[in-house]
């Protein structure tokens, strides 16, 4: 299927608006008391609604205005070069189509909900953003080394994609991966996964799955601890490449 490589507000359906909205109410409802304060504050910030799809010209003004990021639209997931050549100069790449009621529960390729619902409002945090620019920066710096990028990838996945943390000594949600989706949301904090508290050695040994329920997942204290671990993510990465 030919996938859309510019947004064109008016060419979204009646269809499109219930979908966004069905997913939109879904997540919500079970989000709330287990998603990050960080994120609803975000959500907040980037004034998205269950009845109206975002339009990328205000979430770019919006975001513009607090950390200078923007979207990139893509008709796909972009390959990992792409993806963190992008992240370097703060463009988050993301699609702008939505699933069917077909695919409400799961789809093989990520859609907007996922990468617009989950990823974008916390691309108006700064500290969220600064690890984000970080770990783009280390990328670059191995950007033709197949392996390192492999292996920074799985930092990716368990943190911006799968990450928790602790919050008034309670575990919440603030990977993407998790947020965009019902099945993710209602495992993740259940007993039948394993918590493990932030450790690059061990991310960066650990591979992962992505086409099943993750059965770990790694918890943080804050984002600013994800920030002060990019130096030990650069030194780590390169004793194994």
């Amino acid at each position: 299927m030919i996938r859309p490589t510019t947004q064109i507000y008016s060419n979204y359906t009646i269809e499109d608006f219930q979908v966004w909205k069905t997913l939109f109410d879904r997540q919500m409802e079970i989000l709330i008391p287990i998603v990050s304060k960080n994120y609803l504050d975000a959500l907040k910030t980037v004034n998205f609604t269950n009845d109206r799809i975002p339009d990328f010209n205000d979430v770019n003004s919006t975001l513009k205005n607090i950390t200078g990021w923007n979207l990139h639209v893509v008709p796909n997931i972009s390959p990992q070069k792409e993806f963190f050549e992008f992240l370097s100069v703060k463009k988050f790449t993301a699609t702008c189509w939505l699933r069917t009621f077909n695919q409400l529960d799961y789809i093989e390729e990520p859609d907007m909900f996922h990468d617009v619902f989950a990823h974008v409002p916390l691309l108006s945090n700064e500290a969220y953003c600064n690890f984000f620019k970080g770990i783009s920066d280390i990328a670059l710096e191995h950007i033709n080394d197949t392996k390192a990028i492999e292996l920074l990838g799985r930092i990716y996945w368990f943190t911006i994609e799968f990450g928790l943390i602790r919050e008034n000594n309670a575990l919440k949600i603030y990977g993407a991966g998790i947020i965009s989706s019902n099945g993710e949301t209602k495992h993740c904090l259940s007993d039948a996964s394993e918590k493990i508290n932030f450790d690059v050695k061990t991310m960066l040994t650990t591979d992962f799955r992505t086409d099943i329920l993750q059965d770990k997942y790694f918890v943080i204290e804050s984002f600013d601890q994800l920030y002060d671990a990019l130096p030990e993510i650069k030194n780590e990465l390169e004793k194994l490449i």
